[in-house]
């Protein structure tokens, strides 16, 4: 009688607990389908299918179409920015030209009048010049020197009215910027640096030195004491 193999029987166990039959075929009541049921009752999602090639080339083709038509919407915005630039520079353009020729115009309206009312007073004086040349040569030259004297005074007076003033700055100190040294003069009587004669008078209209006065300064004197500066 033929003994039982204790080795066969433990395979045969280790076979039947392992399901190591390869013509077993899994029913869906195995482990891996157990699994599958576990992921599906907490809530995974199933894995897509990767797109394909013309959904991928559709996407782009969709991209680029929207970006150059933003693009394009941009462009053509900043087209109107630049024509509405241009045409205020071209109109601020002529707006100047015109305000510039119109002060020019306005400038030399204003030099005709004052050169207007300057002649007009003036006149008057050609006509006394013209008196007193008469007169002179009707009578000969006595009283020539009154008559001119007195035209004379007449001009200057007309003068001043229209703000010129006379420089004449004899005895003073000199100032060179109203008047011009063409010579000096020994006088230790008196600081150096003294006008002590006007060749020519000078001139000025407000604070512009229209002609400096020519004249003559001393030296060898004592020297003249600046003039406190005021703080």
């Amino acid at each position: 009688m033929e003994q039982p193999n204790e080795y066969s029987d433990d395979r045969e166990d280790r076979d039947g607990v392992q399901g190591t039959d390869p013509n077993c075929v899994d029913d869906g009541t195995g482990p891996s389908a157990s699994r599958v049921a576990e992921g599906r009752a907490a809530g995974e999602a199933p894995v897509a299918d990767p797109p394909s090639a013309d959904d991928l080339i559709a996407e782009a083709e969709e991209v680029v179409a929207s970006a150059g038509a933003s693009l394009e919407q941009e462009l053509e915005t900043a087209r109107k920015e630049c024509a509405d630039w241009q045409d205020k520079y071209v109109r601020l353009h002529a707006e100047w030209d015109t305000y510039r020729r119109r002060m020019a115009e306005q400038r030399e309206d204003e030099k005709l009048r004052a050169n207007e009312k300057l002649v007009g007073e003036l006149i008057p004086l050609l006509d006394d010049f013209e008196r007193t040349i008469s007169y002179a040569e009707a009578n000969g030259e006595t009283g020539l020197l009154e008559g001119v004297r007195a035209v004379g005074n007449k001009l200057s007076g007309t003068l001043r009215k229209t703000g010129l003033e006379v420089i004449d700055p004899v005895g003073e100190a000199f100032d060179a910027l109203s008047a011009q040294a063409v010579g000096t003069v020994e006088d230790a009587a008196v600081p150096d640096e003294t006008v002590a004669q006007v060749y020519q008078k000078g001139y000025r209209m407000g604070k512009k030195v229209l002609r400096p006065a020519m004249v003559t300064i001393t030296s060898g004197g004592p020297k003249r004491e600046k003039p406190e500066v005021e703080e």
